[in-house]
């Protein structure tokens, strides 16, 4: 078993993991994000991988998730776990706080989104019914209660376009439709990695609360201050995850 790190915003890197090397991967699809981080997180052995680059340059429509996947999938990984920065929608998911969702809704388009796309000996279909792997899911929920971290243990996460935030009604209609919490990153991303048959979970970190639901702007003074507590516990659960994992 081999175990991935991806990392969104607020993840770029990881001050305390131990680099051995970096490699490079040339993909069918065109270039990943970056380069793929080999090291050691408390002494277990992993890669890791900045969604965004390094520098954060990428934004979240315009990252090439089938490279970044496929060249996981080539360096032997099994198991791939997903930071991402979201907003809350639902009163549980206030900024800083942690969630592991277990369902999506996919509100993003445009983007190349399967690997099953031309020349094809036949049409594939993947069962997408549950698109993250629960018994990843409840690893990262034992490290968290191992941790003394709380977080959110389920969840639906509402992948729309970006790079823009959204729009006050836009989240009213996403709590319509049962979500609870709001990223750009989500998708494909979950979905390639199903197709692949790469284990995968997300860790969402609360940034902020969706437009509309407080009296006042949303600006990046206040998402950056949450990002900075709720990356900080979510690179702790990260470390208790990958013990657990060993």
């Amino acid at each position: 078993m081999t175990l991935a790190i991806i990392g969104g915003t607020g993840l770029t890197a990881i001050d305390r993991l131990t680099i051995t090397h970096t490699q490079s991967v040339d993909t069918p699809f065109g270039a990943p994000s970056a380069d793929y981080v080999f090291g050691e997180l408390d002494g277990r052995q992993l890669i890791f991988l900045a969604r965004h680059g390094n520098p954060h340059t990428i934004p979240p429509h315009k990252i090439n998730y089938r490279a970044n996947i496929w060249g996981l999938k080539a360096l032997g990984v099994t198991e791939i776990l997903a930071v991402a920065a979201v907003g809350g929608i639902t009163r549980a998911m206030k900024p800083a706080q942690i969630a592991i969702p277990d369902q999506i809704i996919d509100y993003s388009y445009g983007r190349e989104h399967t690997f099953f796309a031309d020349d094809l000996a036949h049409v594939t279909h993947i069962d997408f019914s549950y698109p993250y792997a629960e018994h990843l899911r409840q690893r990262i929920i034992a490290a968290a209660a191992t941790a003394g971290i709380d977080v959110v243990g389920t969840g639906t996460y509402a992948c729309t376009q970006g790079p823009r935030l959204e729009t006050a009604a836009e989240i009213k209609r996403l709590a319509n439709d049962g979500c609870d919490l709001v990223g750009m990153t989500g998708m494909p991303e979950a979905a390639l990695a199903k197709e692949l048959d790469l284990a995968y979970a997300n860790i969402s970190v609360v940034a902020n609360w969706g437009a509309g639901l407080e009296s006042t702007e949303i600006t990046m003074a206040e998402i950056e201050a949450n990002l900075k507590l709720g990356m900080h516990n979510a690179i702790n659960l990260l470390a208790q995850t990958v013990l657990l994992s060993a």
